[in-house]
């Protein structure tokens, strides 16, 4: 059951008008947006083309009092099957500007760390190229600190904007919210966290201060990244990237496999073969299917190294 058809019938005119009637779609299916290519409808999923357009549908939905989930590349998430409930701001291709400035690269909230490095790469700017291959787009990749061979997104942002949310009212509501430019120093980055998730920040825009290179040389790094991506990850089936975060003192992939689980499924989700951390779709995999794996996996390292592993991947909407 969708619930869109209960908000004001002017709350979804006014999106439309805010971000374009082409923009805003009802009942979108959400594996169509997520890179495990899983997850149900949303109700109403809108796709500004504007920082400004953005702010405007966002306060528009607090002032409605209806939820809102934030969504970019999808890459690290497992949407339920039945879906989401009320509004999805997808911040994707809608939003992916990149610019150079000097040594600083901005790069709009729905830009792939890929083609924001591919960018800075052309610009003979070097610092992102561990980042390029992560599957993320900036938005995202701020709000978990996104990582891969020991860099993150903390080790190269300068600083971001984001729309900070209003106070809650009484009647269930959210007062307008507001755009604040936040210095990377306050964004508390740790191990796939930030205080992009912990305050609920919505990225609007990301600066990344990165150091003159050697374009050839950065391309030449690149291409070893992505080599080395492509014979230990299994990059040709949907996944949302790594399942578990590293637990401390251990792999998670090691301990998969240490516990007898390569290959292991659910339906049509199955440990990679290829790189037992990976969860991947083989076919037409629900959430439940992925679910009743991790809860698996979990319970089989538990009980035979007495590991807990605690799911990378961000489980939202309805199972």
């Amino acid at each position: 059951m969708h619930d869109y058809d209960s908000f004001n019938e002017d709350v979804i005119c006014a999106l439309a008008a805010a971000a374009g009637e082409d923009n805003v779609h009802m009942v979108e299916p959400m594996r169509d947006h997520t890179t495990f290519k899983i997850g149900g409808p949303a109700d109403v999923v809108v796709a500004p083309c504007t920082p400004e357009a953005a702010v405007r549908a966002l306060d528009l939905i607090a002032l409605a009092g209806a939820p809102v989930t934030v969504v970019g590349n999808g890459s690290d998430l497992l949407v339920g099957d039945r879906g989401i409930r009320g509004f999805v701001m997808l911040l994707r291709d809608n939003l992916a500007q990149v610019r150079v400035d000097g040594c600083r690269v901005h790069a709009q909230a729905g830009a792939l760390l890929r083609d924001v490095a591919l960018v800075a790469a052309g610009a003979g700017l070097t610092g992102l190229e561990p980042l390029w291959g992560i599957p993320a787009a900036v938005g995202g990749a701020c709000h978990q600190n996104a990582g891969a061979y020991d860099t993150s997104v903390a080790d190269v942002l300068e600083s971001l904007t984001a729309y900070v949310p209003g106070a809650r009212q009484q009647d269930g509501s959210r007062a307008k919210g507001s755009v604040r430019t936040f210095a990377a120093s306050e964004l508390d980055f740790g191990y796939r966290r930030s205080r992009v998730a912990t305050d609920g920040l919505i990225v609007l825009e990301a600066t990344f201060a990165l150091m003159p290179g050697n374009e050839a040389q950065i391309r030449a790094q690149m291409d070893d990244y992505q080599r080395r991506r492509e014979e230990k990850q299994p990059l040709d089936l949907p996944s949302a990237g790594s399942t578990f975060k590293r637990p401390p003192g251990h792999f998670a992939g090691k301990l998969i496999m240490d516990a007898g689980l390569r290959g292991a499924r659910m339906g049509d989700a199955q440990v990679s073969e290829k790189h037992c951390g990976f969860v991947v779709n083989v076919g037409n995999a629900t959430a439940a299917d992925v679910n009743a794996l991790i809860e698996r996996i979990q319970d089989e390292v538990r009980e035979q190294f007495g590991v807990e592993l605690e799911p990378e991947v961000h489980r939202i909407g309805e199972f």
